[in-house]
Protein backbone atom coordinates (compact mmCIF):
# COMPACT_ATOMS: atom_id res chain seq x y z
CA UNK A 1 0.00 0.00 0.00
CA UNK A 2 1.06 3.58 -0.54
CA UNK A 3 0.85 5.21 3.22
CA UNK A 4 1.74 8.22 4.86
CA UNK A 5 2.75 7.69 8.40
CA UNK A 6 1.77 10.04 10.90
CA UNK A 7 3.79 10.26 14.84
CA UNK A 8 5.80 11.82 16.80
CA UNK A 9 7.23 10.02 19.81
CA UNK A 10 8.75 6.68 20.33
CA UNK A 11 5.58 5.01 20.78
CA UNK A 12 5.31 5.56 17.03
CA UNK A 13 8.32 4.51 15.72
CA UNK A 14 7.87 0.70 15.67
CA UNK A 15 4.96 1.20 13.68
CA UNK A 16 6.82 3.24 11.31
CA UNK A 17 9.69 0.78 11.01
CA UNK A 18 7.31 -2.30 10.31
CA UNK A 19 5.35 -0.76 7.86
CA UNK A 20 8.91 -0.18 6.09
CA UNK A 21 10.12 -3.78 6.41
CA UNK A 22 6.70 -5.38 5.61
CA UNK A 23 7.24 -3.34 2.36
CA UNK A 24 4.61 -0.86 2.33
CA UNK A 25 5.25 2.13 0.30
CA UNK A 26 5.68 5.27 3.23
CA UNK A 27 5.32 8.06 0.48
CA UNK A 28 5.55 10.34 3.29
CA UNK A 29 6.31 10.79 7.26
CA UNK A 30 4.08 13.90 8.93
CA UNK A 31 5.03 14.83 12.18
CA UNK A 32 5.21 17.76 14.79
CA UNK A 33 8.03 20.25 14.50
CA UNK A 34 11.53 20.06 16.19
CA UNK A 35 11.41 21.32 19.94
CA UNK A 36 13.80 22.66 22.40
CA UNK A 37 15.13 20.10 24.75
CA UNK A 38 17.90 19.61 27.02
CA UNK A 39 20.17 21.98 28.78
CA UNK A 40 20.68 24.11 25.63
CA UNK A 41 17.35 24.14 24.42
CA UNK A 42 18.42 23.61 21.08
CA UNK A 43 15.71 22.64 18.69
CA UNK A 44 15.17 18.43 18.49
CA UNK A 45 13.45 16.61 15.96
CA UNK A 46 11.20 13.94 16.66
CA UNK A 47 11.53 10.49 17.13
CA UNK A 48 10.08 9.62 14.02
CA UNK A 49 11.58 12.50 12.20
CA UNK A 50 14.69 10.65 12.78
CA UNK A 51 13.78 6.97 11.98
CA UNK A 52 11.71 8.58 8.86
CA UNK A 53 15.45 9.82 7.64
CA UNK A 54 16.76 6.51 8.61
CA UNK A 55 14.88 5.37 6.42
CA UNK A 56 15.03 7.91 3.54
CA UNK A 57 11.24 8.91 3.19
CA UNK A 58 9.92 12.70 3.02
CA UNK A 59 8.77 14.20 6.09
CA UNK A 60 6.85 17.13 6.73
CA UNK A 61 6.01 19.30 10.01
CA UNK A 62 3.06 21.30 8.94
CA UNK A 63 2.17 23.45 12.52
CA UNK A 64 -1.38 23.13 11.51
CA UNK A 65 -3.68 20.76 8.79
CA UNK A 66 -6.72 23.42 8.65
CA UNK A 67 -5.18 25.26 5.98
CA UNK A 68 -6.36 24.54 2.46
CA UNK A 69 -3.32 24.42 1.13
CA UNK A 70 -1.85 21.66 4.04
CA UNK A 71 -5.06 19.74 2.76
CA UNK A 72 -4.33 19.65 -1.08
CA UNK A 73 -0.70 18.78 -0.17
CA UNK A 74 -1.75 15.74 1.55
CA UNK A 75 -4.36 14.64 -0.46
CA UNK A 76 -1.64 14.89 -3.62
CA UNK A 77 0.49 12.01 -1.91
CA UNK A 78 -2.33 9.70 -2.95
CA UNK A 79 -2.35 7.36 -0.22
CA UNK A 80 -4.55 4.23 0.21
CA UNK A 81 -4.30 4.73 3.78
CA UNK A 82 -3.23 7.02 6.63
CA UNK A 83 -1.18 5.28 9.89
CA UNK A 84 -1.69 7.36 12.57
CA UNK A 85 0.27 6.81 16.48
CA UNK A 86 0.49 10.02 18.76
CA UNK A 87 0.63 12.52 16.09
CA UNK A 88 -0.50 15.64 18.23
CA UNK A 89 -2.75 17.48 15.52
CA UNK A 90 -6.25 17.35 14.93
CA UNK A 91 -6.94 15.88 11.62
CA UNK A 92 -9.76 17.91 9.59
CA UNK A 93 -12.37 15.63 7.67
CA UNK A 94 -10.55 17.17 4.57
CA UNK A 95 -7.72 15.11 5.50
CA UNK A 96 -9.64 12.22 7.13
CA UNK A 97 -10.89 11.55 3.75
CA UNK A 98 -8.37 11.77 1.23
CA UNK A 99 -6.67 8.30 1.79
CA UNK A 100 -8.45 6.04 -0.07
CA UNK A 101 -9.05 3.67 3.21
CA UNK A 102 -9.39 6.60 5.50
CA UNK A 103 -6.92 6.98 8.83
CA UNK A 104 -6.25 3.85 10.41
CA UNK A 105 -5.19 5.10 14.08
CA UNK A 106 -2.61 3.25 16.67
CA UNK A 107 -4.41 4.12 20.11
CA UNK A 108 -2.75 2.38 22.95
CA UNK A 109 -6.03 1.74 25.17
CA UNK A 110 -8.67 -1.22 24.55
CA UNK A 111 -11.46 1.33 23.25
CA UNK A 112 -13.95 2.60 24.21
CA UNK A 113 -11.89 2.11 27.86
CA UNK A 114 -9.74 5.51 27.84
CA UNK A 115 -10.37 7.73 24.93
CA UNK A 116 -8.04 10.66 24.66
CA UNK A 117 -4.21 11.51 25.17
CA UNK A 118 -3.34 9.67 27.97
CA UNK A 119 -4.49 5.99 28.46
CA UNK A 120 -1.32 4.42 29.61
CA UNK A 121 -1.10 6.91 32.56
CA UNK A 122 -4.60 6.33 33.27
CA UNK A 123 -5.03 2.03 33.02
CA UNK A 124 -2.09 2.24 34.97
CA UNK A 125 -3.49 4.55 37.88
CA UNK A 126 -7.00 3.23 37.83
CA UNK A 127 -5.69 -0.08 38.72
CA UNK A 128 -6.91 -1.87 35.10
CA UNK A 129 -5.91 -5.84 35.47
CA UNK A 130 -5.07 -5.29 31.47
CA UNK A 131 -4.77 -2.88 28.62
CA UNK A 132 -3.58 -3.47 25.11
CA UNK A 133 -4.00 -1.48 21.84
CA UNK A 134 -6.93 -0.68 19.45
CA UNK A 135 -6.61 -0.71 15.73
CA UNK A 136 -9.60 2.11 14.34
CA UNK A 137 -10.87 4.04 11.82
CA UNK A 138 -10.31 7.75 12.49
CA UNK A 139 -13.30 9.97 12.24
CA UNK A 140 -14.10 13.55 13.72
CA UNK A 141 -14.86 12.60 17.38
CA UNK A 142 -11.92 11.96 19.78
CA UNK A 143 -10.80 8.49 19.79
CA UNK A 144 -14.56 7.55 18.46
CA UNK A 145 -13.98 5.95 15.57
CA UNK A 146 -15.03 1.91 14.83
CA UNK A 147 -12.46 -0.27 16.24
CA UNK A 148 -10.89 -2.85 13.51
CA UNK A 149 -8.61 -4.83 15.66
CA UNK A 150 -6.96 -5.24 19.73
CA UNK A 151 -4.65 -7.11 21.16
CA UNK A 152 -4.20 -7.06 24.84
CA UNK A 153 -1.67 -7.75 27.86
CA UNK A 154 -1.50 -7.73 31.44
CA UNK A 155 -0.45 -5.07 33.32
CA UNK A 156 0.22 -6.55 36.49
CA UNK A 157 3.22 -4.45 37.93
CA UNK A 158 4.09 -2.47 35.06
CA UNK A 159 5.11 0.92 34.99
CA UNK A 160 3.48 3.48 32.31
CA UNK A 161 6.99 3.49 30.66
CA UNK A 162 7.00 -0.37 30.64
CA UNK A 163 3.85 -0.21 28.69
CA UNK A 164 4.80 2.02 26.87
CA UNK A 165 7.29 0.48 24.84
CA UNK A 166 5.21 -2.82 25.07
CA UNK A 167 2.26 -1.26 23.52
CA UNK A 168 4.06 0.05 20.77
CA UNK A 169 5.70 -2.97 19.89
CA UNK A 170 2.26 -4.44 19.99
CA UNK A 171 0.42 -1.37 17.99
CA UNK A 172 3.39 -1.81 15.28
CA UNK A 173 2.55 -5.93 14.67
CA UNK A 174 -1.73 -5.04 15.32
CA UNK A 175 -1.63 -3.12 12.47
CA UNK A 176 0.30 -4.62 10.05
CA UNK A 177 -1.84 -7.36 10.57
CA UNK A 178 -4.84 -5.62 9.64
CA UNK A 179 -2.85 -4.04 6.89
CA UNK A 180 -2.07 -7.27 4.96
CA UNK A 181 -5.89 -8.01 4.56
CA UNK A 182 -8.11 -5.21 5.29
CA UNK A 183 -11.56 -7.00 4.10
CA UNK A 184 -10.47 -9.73 7.36
CA UNK A 185 -11.19 -6.82 9.91
CA UNK A 186 -15.05 -5.64 9.68
CA UNK A 187 -15.29 -2.27 11.98
CA UNK A 188 -17.33 -2.42 15.36
CA UNK A 189 -18.87 0.45 16.64
CA UNK A 190 -18.00 1.70 19.72
CA UNK A 191 -20.26 0.88 23.03
CA UNK A 192 -20.79 4.41 24.33
CA UNK A 193 -22.03 3.36 27.51
CA UNK A 194 -18.56 2.02 28.52
CA UNK A 195 -16.73 4.91 27.37
CA UNK A 196 -14.51 6.37 29.62
CA UNK A 197 -11.69 9.92 29.26
CA UNK A 198 -8.63 9.60 30.04
CA UNK A 199 -7.22 13.11 30.12
CA UNK A 200 -3.62 14.68 30.09
CA UNK A 201 -1.83 14.24 33.42
CA UNK A 202 -1.94 17.24 35.69
CA UNK A 203 0.94 18.66 37.31
CA UNK A 204 -1.18 18.62 40.67
CA UNK A 205 -2.03 14.99 40.06
CA UNK A 206 1.82 14.06 40.73
CA UNK A 207 2.30 15.10 44.47
CA UNK A 208 1.71 12.30 46.85
CA UNK A 209 -0.91 13.07 49.13
CA UNK A 210 -0.02 10.39 51.93
CA UNK A 211 -3.81 10.19 53.60
CA UNK A 212 -4.82 7.85 50.22
CA UNK A 213 -4.75 4.27 50.28
CA UNK A 214 -1.18 2.81 50.30
CA UNK A 215 -2.38 0.82 46.82
CA UNK A 216 -3.28 3.69 45.42
CA UNK A 217 -0.20 5.57 46.12
CA UNK A 218 1.55 2.24 44.65
CA UNK A 219 -0.40 3.14 41.46
CA UNK A 220 0.36 6.41 41.13
CA UNK A 221 4.03 5.85 41.12
CA UNK A 222 3.84 3.02 38.46
CA UNK A 223 1.42 5.30 36.38
CA UNK A 224 3.58 8.53 36.69
CA UNK A 225 7.09 6.38 35.92
CA UNK A 226 8.87 7.80 34.71
CA UNK A 227 7.50 11.02 33.65
CA UNK A 228 6.46 13.16 35.00
CA UNK A 229 7.06 11.29 38.08
CA UNK A 230 4.99 11.25 41.29
CA UNK A 231 6.92 13.36 43.79
CA UNK A 232 6.85 14.38 47.49
CA UNK A 233 8.29 16.52 49.28
CA UNK A 234 11.65 15.49 52.24
CA UNK A 235 12.75 18.66 53.51
CA UNK A 236 13.46 20.99 51.49
CA UNK A 237 14.35 18.86 48.73
CA UNK A 238 11.57 16.95 46.16
CA UNK A 239 11.70 13.40 45.58
CA UNK A 240 10.36 11.77 42.98
CA UNK A 241 9.19 8.23 44.00
CA UNK A 242 9.07 5.84 40.39
CA UNK A 243 7.95 2.07 41.96
CA UNK A 244 7.09 1.05 45.29
CA UNK A 245 4.95 -2.05 47.21
CA UNK A 246 2.59 -1.36 49.50
CA UNK A 247 3.26 -2.51 53.12
CA UNK A 248 1.27 -4.00 56.30
CA UNK A 249 1.99 -1.60 58.52
CA UNK A 250 0.33 2.08 59.51
CA UNK A 251 0.54 5.10 61.57
CA UNK A 252 0.38 9.09 60.76
CA UNK A 253 0.15 9.26 57.01
CA UNK A 254 2.73 10.82 55.86
CA UNK A 255 5.44 9.26 58.86
CA UNK A 256 8.09 7.73 58.06
CA UNK A 257 7.86 4.20 60.26
CA UNK A 258 11.31 2.65 60.16
CA UNK A 259 15.11 2.85 59.44
CA UNK A 260 13.87 0.77 55.81
CA UNK A 261 11.85 3.46 54.98
CA UNK A 262 8.62 2.24 55.29
CA UNK A 263 5.97 5.48 55.01
CA UNK A 264 2.80 5.59 56.13
CA UNK A 265 -0.46 6.09 54.56
CA UNK A 266 -4.15 6.45 55.14
CA UNK A 267 -4.29 2.64 54.82
CA UNK A 268 -1.64 0.66 55.49
CA UNK A 269 2.10 1.90 54.06
CA UNK A 270 4.17 2.00 50.85
CA UNK A 271 7.72 1.01 50.71
CA UNK A 272 9.91 2.76 48.15
CA UNK A 273 11.74 0.58 45.70
CA UNK A 274 13.04 3.56 43.23
CA UNK A 275 13.46 7.39 43.82
CA UNK A 276 15.37 10.02 42.52
CA UNK A 277 16.19 13.47 43.88
CA UNK A 278 15.77 16.29 41.45
CA UNK A 279 18.78 16.93 39.25
CA UNK A 280 20.47 13.51 40.44
CA UNK A 281 20.16 9.67 38.67
CA UNK A 282 17.64 6.82 39.65
CA UNK A 283 18.49 4.82 42.70
CA UNK A 284 16.95 1.91 44.69
CA UNK A 285 15.88 2.17 48.16
CA UNK A 286 19.13 1.36 49.69
CA UNK A 287 21.30 3.39 47.22
CA UNK A 288 18.96 6.25 48.21
CA UNK A 289 18.91 5.67 51.89
CA UNK A 290 23.09 4.98 52.05
CA UNK A 291 23.41 8.99 50.40
CA UNK A 292 21.19 10.45 53.03
CA UNK A 293 19.33 8.49 55.52
CA UNK A 294 16.08 9.14 56.59
CA UNK A 295 15.12 8.99 60.17
CA UNK A 296 11.78 7.02 61.92
CA UNK A 297 9.26 9.67 62.68
CA UNK A 298 10.65 12.01 59.92
CA UNK A 299 7.19 13.52 58.45
CA UNK A 300 7.29 13.91 54.55
CA UNK A 301 5.37 16.47 52.71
Amino acid sequence: MRIIFMGTPEFAVPALRALHEAGHKVVCVYTQPPRPAGRGKKLMPSPVQLEAERLGVPVRSPVSLRGVEAQAEFAELDADVAVVAAYGLILPQPVLDAPRHGCLNIHASLLPRWRGAAPIHRAVMAGDAETGVTIMQMEAGLDTGPMLHKARTPVGTKTTGELFAELGAMGAAAMVEVLADLAAFPPEVQDESQAIYAPKIDKAEAKIDWAQDAAAIERLARGLAPFPGAWFELGDERVKLLLAEVADASGAPGTVLDEDFTIACGFRAIRPLRLQRAGKPVLDRAEFLRGRPVASGTTLA
